[in-house]
């Protein structure tokens, strides 16, 4: 069965066939296994649905089964019309006799079936113009009961006794041949006859089955269903929205886009796994065209990346029949139970269902929680045991004997060779050699590993580990983490591979010994167990949009302290299903200044995928703010300055996104500005914010309205993006890796933010020799920054210029593959608010229903 569904899914498989009988020493069910090939790929005919078919006549929807359609092409081959004529089927099995009683039928002629019960067989066979035998028994019917004229089909294969012959036997027909061939006009032979026509037939429908495909085949397009929108004004809630519509099943999602069965793995009936074999099937395919979504510096009135990202996607596929595909960071769960809310998008332009994408999805967080953990369990046990036992206790424990034999596994191979020690025999060490192998002696004041949960909870953010009596006086100060803030999930999203993410995971520094060496996750022995943790995790997510395109929801880092974009892996699997004219469509975190800048010197020069266009998404409101308006209070109306029109204070505003095309510009790729409208937007101020940036150097500005019009709204956005991905790109990264890393801070500093130059603290010095001389001065770096202003002062809105960019502390992460700086002070567990979300959120028992998430 899982073979059958294999090839039901292969689009290069037109057609196949179950050999029966099966061969088998246990019980089959022929049935089960026949009615499992996809009808339009059963070219024998034997599904059931072909069977139904036939029998209701639909003779150009189904497969014929080959004998049948073999015996009527004989008889065609007579030159006598069939229609009119008297019939007779003898057998009435599944393959041959009931099937042919069918065509013959629909063919016109009138059709009695016989069989071995009937009692008056030799009356009913001489009454036929055309009879078709199929009875399984040798010779049975005799010659002197054939019409004279009679066409005769003789689909038996017998064998019955014969001296003459080497073998004792020979091949006889139903019919008995010498005798029935002196009456009937045409009369087929056996062997020779039925036989090799069936086989030319089952070739004819495979030839059929590949013709019928192409018809509906389009090279390089999907055969994919999008789902039509019943928009409402006033526009609904989210969470109204996304239970109003009815998704399709998510393995038809995955058959839509050229995916096959045994490489999509189901979680319900709205989600999917799909497996990493998918991109190795599609590697010589070509990549579609590359998107990223960005905006300018976010403000608390927002800009809507997520809802302009699936837009674009609704609209470049359901609305312009483009093959589109959207990429996505997965939400953590402490701001949807907080105060942010989720992140599927937002009105008619949402990842559905927007509870599953909120909440645990397939628990790709809770594996990063796990993994996570389990390496803060092992550092702190580790300095524990090391503290309480000898050298030869800790090795004794470390490489124990069973059954006599003592063993080094993999991993403490590894660590043998990193220090120099080339040998595979337990015994054998020195004591030296033992002291080197058992002490990792961290030092506890330069661990950097923290524990982290996926629960917004302000006091967890300085704790106390190690109380008990149990820990003999070993305690420290600790925190915990938001679980989206660990680097696992940096790991996670720049992996391209199983391999790829077990070395990775492998080179997480986690703390320094005290010679200053950097302490490793392989140093801890936890690297394969980590890999195992997340093996499912590193399939991405399928689900799909409102309107049914497909969505790819995997990984979600910060932006601050990681990189804040999608993974690798999903990207690379959506541009090969998408085809050479499809779009892929990611969103990178924060402004322009911060995840757009990672997503092309971190993301894309780990991965080797180029983008195309750069869309900048702005609000005239969040532009109001930037160019000094009031500060805005939740739950308070609107000051009348973002409500009425007010072009001065726009314009200036406008310096904002005239900084932040300049900066996608400096990386060679065109830019389409996205204006996403507001009902308490003027015609005159989404003019003037067209107009500056165009003349800022945009490929082009469009309006849109997608989150009240779904997809629809954003065709104008779509149609530019098309546009401008024709248009020449000459991608660029910021800067060589091999600079030194104060060189490549003050370039980002000074090229992307404004800044006139960097102050690195004493702290940060100290990092740069330490990170230098342990060999990671070659990373790129992730910027950890204020998001809500292009300067470190996240008061400072526009485009500040002219500041000295202050570098409190620089931290590594090594298994992810980045330098991350602290400008100011970042926060990694966000804390509840006074009214947290919770509030609204509830769950319906008597329908399952979700209410209140948003």
């Amino acid at each position: 069965l899982k073979c059958i569904a294999s090839l039901n899914g292969d689009p290069a498989v037109h057609g196949f066939i179950v050999q029966l009988p099966l061969d088998s020493d246990k019980p089959i069910n022929t049935e089960k296994i026949t009615n499992a090939v996809a009808p339009e790929k059963d070219v024998d005919g034997l599904s059931s649905i072909n069977a139904g078919k036939l029998s209701r006549g639909d003779l150009g929807d189904c497969f014929i089964p080959c004998t049948p359609k073999g015996c009527m092409e004989l008889i065609r081959q007579t030159g006598i019309q069939v229609a009119g004529k008297r019939a007779v089927v003898v057998g009435r099995s599944k393959i041959v006799g009931a099937p042919m009683h069918d065509l013959l039928l629909w063919n016109h002629a009138t059709v009695t079936t016989c069989h071995s019960k009937t009692s008056t067989l030799a009356e009913e066979v001489g009454k036929a113009d055309i009879l078709v035998v199929a009875a399984g028994k040798a010779e049975m019917v005799k010659g002197e009961w054939i019409k004279p004229g009679a066409i005769v089909i003789d689909c038996g294969i017998n064998h019955v006794p014969d001296s003459t012959k080497a073998s004792g036997k020979r091949v006889v027909g139903d019919v008995a041949y010498n005798t029935a061939k002196e009456k009937a006009s045409y009369i087929t032979p056996v062997p020779g006859g039925v036989g090799p026509m069936t086989v030319a037939m089952l070739m004819q429908s495979t030839v059929e089955s590949a013709q019928r495909f192409l018809e509906k085949f389009q090279p390089g397009k999907w055969n994919i269903q999008y789902n039509k929108l019943t928009l409402k004004t006033p526009v609904p809630s989210d969470i109204e929205i996304s239970q109003s519509c009815m998704p399709k099943p998510i393995d038809q999602v995955g058959k839509e886009v050229g995916l096959l069965p045994d490489e999509v793995e189901l979680y319900g009936q709205t989600k999917a796994k799909v497996h990493l074999s998918a991109l190795k099937r599609l590697k010589n395919q070509p990549d579609g065209k590359y998107i990223v979504v960005t905006g300018i510096t976010p403000t608390p009135l927002g800009e809507g990346k997520s809802t302009t990202t699936v837009g674009l996607v609704q609209a470049l596929g359901a609305h312009l029949h483009q093959n589109a595909f959207a990429c996505v960071r997965q939400p953590s769960q402490g701001p949807t139970f907080g105060i942010k809310g989720g992140a599927a998008g937002g009105g008619y332009c949402q990842v559905v269902p927007m509870e599953e994408f909120n909440l645990h999805l397939t628990g790709d967080i809770h594996a990063i929680t796990a993994a996570n953990n389990l390496v803060a369990a092992a550092v702190d046990a580790r300095i524990f045991h090391e503290l309480t036992q000898t050298d030869q206790a800790l090795y004794n424990r470390l490489v124990p004997s069973v059954n006599g034999v003592r063993k080094f596994s993999d991993i403490q191979i590894r660590r043998l060779q990193k220090l120099g020690i080339n040998k595979t025999d337990p015994t054998s060490l020195t004591m030296q050699e033992v002291n080197l192998f058992v002490r990792l002696d961290i030092d506890p004041g330069t661990i950097t590993w923290q524990r982290v949960l996926d629960t917004n909870d302000r006091f967890l953010r300085k704790i106390t580990i190690g109380q008990s009596p149990t820990e003999k006086g070993f305690s420290r100060t600790a925190q915990f983490d938001i679980t989206v803030s660990s680097e696992i999930m940096a790991v996670l999203a720049l992996s391209d591979g199983l391999d790829d993410m077990k070395k990775r995971l492998g080179r997480m520094v986690v703390a320094s010994s005290k010679r200053g060496e950097p302490v490793t996750a392989d140093d801890l022995g936890v690297t394969g167990a980590l890999a195992v943790l997340m093996k499912d995790a590193i399939k991405p997510n399928l689900m799909q949009t409102l309107e049914g395109t497909p969505v790819f929801v995997h990984a979600g880092p910060f932006a601050n302290i990681a990189h804040g974009n999608s993974s690798v892996l999903a990207d690379k699997i959506a541009l090969k299903l998408v085809g050479k004219e499809g779009f892929v469509v990611t969103e990178a975190g924060f402004g322009a200044d911060i995840g757009m800048e990672k997503f092309f010197n971190i993301k894309c020069r780990y991965s080797g995928l180029r983008p195309h266009v750069v869309v900048l998404v702005a609000t005239v409101r969040a532009l109001k703010m930037h160019g000094g308006g009031p500060a805005v209070t939740a739950g308070v109306p609107l000051p009348k300055e973002y409500t009425e029109e007010n072009l001065q204070l726009l314009a200036k505003g406008c310096s904002n996104l005239n900084k932040q095309i300049q900066n996608a510009r400096m990386f060679g790729v065109p830019v389409v500005v996205a204006v996403n409208a507001f009902k308490t937007d003027t015609k005159a101020e989404l003019a003037l914010v067209v107009q500056l940036a165009k003349e800022a150097g945009a490929f082009d500005a469009v309006e849109c309205t997608h989150w009240a019009e779904g997809g629809k709204g954003a065709v104008a956005l779509a149609q530019a993006v098309q546009r401008a991905s024709q248009a020449p790109s000459n991608f660029r990264f910021l800067y060589n890796v091999e600079l030194p890393v104060i060189e490549k801070i003050r370039l980002i500093a000074q090229q992307i933010y404004g800044a006139s130059d960097i102050e690195l603290l004493p702290e940060a010095q100290e990092k740069v020799a330490l990170y230098t001389e342990q060999g990671f001065g070659n990373l790129p770096i992730c910027m950890a920054k204020t998001h809500l202003s292009l300067s470190h002062d996240p008061e400072q809105k526009g485009a500040p210029t002219g500041f000295i960019l202050p570098i409190r502390d620089i931290r590594a992460s090594v298994g992810a593959g980045f330098l991350y700086p602290l400008v100011g002070t970042m926060s990694t567990m966000p804390g509840l608010p006074t009214r947290p979300c919770f509030y609204d959120i509830d769950l319906d028992p008597v329908s399952g229903e979700v209410h209140g998430l948003f």
